[in-house]
């Protein structure tokens, strides 16, 4: 077994942004083939009233392929870690030999559960903005995700120049301008307060959020504007309904209170799903964008991401020997 720590994982990951969305795209793709397999996460609460908004979710993964593999992330989502001063997402992933069905390596999860969101917002906002890229983005929520985000869309998007901060605590995100200049120093990033001013002047917007029930519509948004909707619980039923929506899988997506959830269980259908980004990525759908409508990418968080991502952490570091070995952790 292998035992791959944070810093581990950050040692091999750091700098790689191309490769991980391209990693991120290939997967989707065999997503999209049916060349995964996919249960449903399984979503751990508890009783009580203390722990109202916090969970641990299970995530089992496969993915077939040229490189296959399988496991599981265990990832928990604590909010109220964030006033304390420590982070909200804590993770770990164990991966499987297809072989025997051994574990045969634990990472530590949060950095590559990160990444990969990231990486598959980064990759959503270069293929929906194709034809027209933004020169700037409003981030909404002003934490480790948003700031990732940041760090893959100046990757995905060599033009992007701005990036406007929005946080309900004024105070984090003018402390959060300070964390996007060190992760993409050539973008512009700076706190805002009018939050509806916000959304009419940027054509790229990111939802980062702990927002548990729908608090927003886009009514502000100037035209061709595209929101990547990564926190899946910030807008109205009335807006998903209004908007073109891409997802990552209709079926995961559309599940546990999300806003594409609650868009289902008031029209009784999934109709206002467009497309899947893995059916763009290979050229089986065509995206129609409409000027009086946002174009919306929604992705609930496909645990095959988190597989695909480990197994390239595991490789290079056995390459590069880095993490800790540990021979008898099955026994004899």
């Amino acid at each position: 077994m292998l035992i791959l720590r944070r810093a581990d994982v950050t040692d091999v990951l750091s700098g790689r942004e191309t490769e991980i969305i391209e990693l991120v795209a290939d997967t989707y793709r065999l997503h999209d083939e049916g060349l995964t397999s996919l249960p449903h996460s399984t979503f751990l609460r508890f009783p009580e009233e203390r722990h109202a908004r916090d969970r641990i979710i299970g995530l089992p993964a496969y993915r077939g392929g040229e490189w296959p593999v399988a496991g599981m992330k265990w990832i928990s989502s604590f909010p109220g870690n964030v006033s304390a001063g420590i982070e909200r997402a804590s993770a770990a992933i164990v991966l499987n030999s297809l072989d025997n069905g051994h574990p045969v390596a634990f990472c530590e999860g949060s950095v590559i559960s990160a990444k990969r969101t990231a990486a598959s917002a980064a990759l959503a906002a270069r293929e929906l903005t194709a034809g027209n890229p933004p020169a700037s983005v409003l981030l909404i929520g002003c934490g480790v995700i948003n700031r990732e985000i940041l760090r893959f869309l100046a990757a995905a998007l060599p033009g992007l120049t701005e990036a406007a901060l929005y946080d309900t605590d004024p105070a984090r995100a003018e402390a959060f301008a300070e964390q996007c200049r060190a992760v993409a120093p050539d973008v512009k990033a700076y706190p805002v307060t009018d939050l509806a001013e916000a959304l009419g002047a940027h054509r790229l917007v990111s939802l980062a959020t702990t927002a548990a029930t729908p608090h927003l519509d886009l009514s502000a948004c100037g035209p061709d504007t595209t929101v990547l909707h990564i926190s899946l619980r910030d807008l109205t039923a009335d807006t998903i309904l209004g908007a073109v929506n891409v997802v990552d899988d209709t079926d995961h997506v559309c599940r546990e209170r999300t806003s594409l959830d609650l868009a289902q269980q008031a029209v009784g259908n999934r109709d206002f799903v467009a497309a899947p980004i893995g059916a763009l990525l290979r050229g089986t759908a065509v995206l129609r964008r409409e000027a009086d409508r946002p174009v919306v990418f929604s992705p609930f968080g496909l645990g095959v991401l988190d597989l695909a991502l480990a197994e390239f952490v595991r490789e290079q570091a056995a390459r590069r020997g880095l993490g800790v070995e540990v021979e008898d952790f099955l026994g004899a």
